[in-house]
């Protein structure tokens, strides 16, 4: 998909703003307390999402997330597709106090490519 050049400035900012976490670490990080949170649109959560992550769309990040995660030292490993969205929600989160906010490199298509763990 080609974005626009702004979009994609803004999402390369972010990405150099925030910790990725390479797919492979996602399921030992849950283990340990991480919250897998998908940031993509309904529509997308409901085809198929990483098991046992919350949904909560980008566009109602900043309004609902202090319900849905109120712990700011919660490690939150956002995830969309790829990379551009999730490292903005991640460097949202950051900016709004969220200490451990992270985005999952690759997103969710790179999770489903190193398979079951």
């Amino acid at each position: 998909m080609a974005y626009s050049e702004k979009f994609q400035q803004m999402a390369d900012n972010a990405m150099s703003q925030v910790a990725s976490v390479d797919p492979a670490r996602v399921n030992e990080l849950m283990a340990q307390g991480a919250i897998a949170l998908d940031i993509r649109d309904k529509e997308e959560h409901d085809a198929n999402h990483l098991p046992g992550s919350l949904h909560l769309s980008r566009g109602k990040l900043e309004m609902n997330v202090e319900d849905l995660i109120p712990q700011l030292t919660t490690t939150v490993l956002c995830y969309c597709n790829a990379n551009n969205r999730g490292a903005l929600s991640a460097n949202t989160l950051r900016q709004m106090g969220y200490v451990n906010a992270r985005y999952i490199a690759g997103g969710l298509k790179a999770f489903q490519l190193i398979g079951p763990q």
